[in-house]
């Protein structure tokens, strides 16, 4: 049984709303593209051009600079520059 420690993506696919990343231990989750600003503004041809790094631990989009970790995809969580962004409008508001 895998934790959220050692868990590998197996698969990536994108919508032009959704990020989809299947795990080896059969799991799966759908997460809004706009919690990744980097692949949100990215072509659909951009978002599937990415490489599996680590064994799969982690995904790399070359053509966007973007890296996410199979644990943070897993846990659901947004990216870094997702929850930059939110916290500074929250403080504008």
């Amino acid at each position: 049984m895998n934790t959220l420690d050692d868990i590998r993506v197996t698969r990536v696919s994108s919508t032009e709303d959704t990020l989809k990343a299947d795990f080896d231990d059969g799991r799966s989750v759908s997460l809004p593209l706009m919690w990744f600003p980097r692949l949100f503004r990215a072509t659909q041809s951009q978002r599937d051009h990415f490489e599996l790094t680590g064994q799969g631990y982690g995904v790399h989009w070359p053509e966007v600079d973007e890296d996410l970790s199979a644990k943070g995809l897993a846990m659901g969580k947004a990216s870094i520059e997702f929850i930059k962004q939110q916290r500074k409008h929250e403080i504008a508001a």
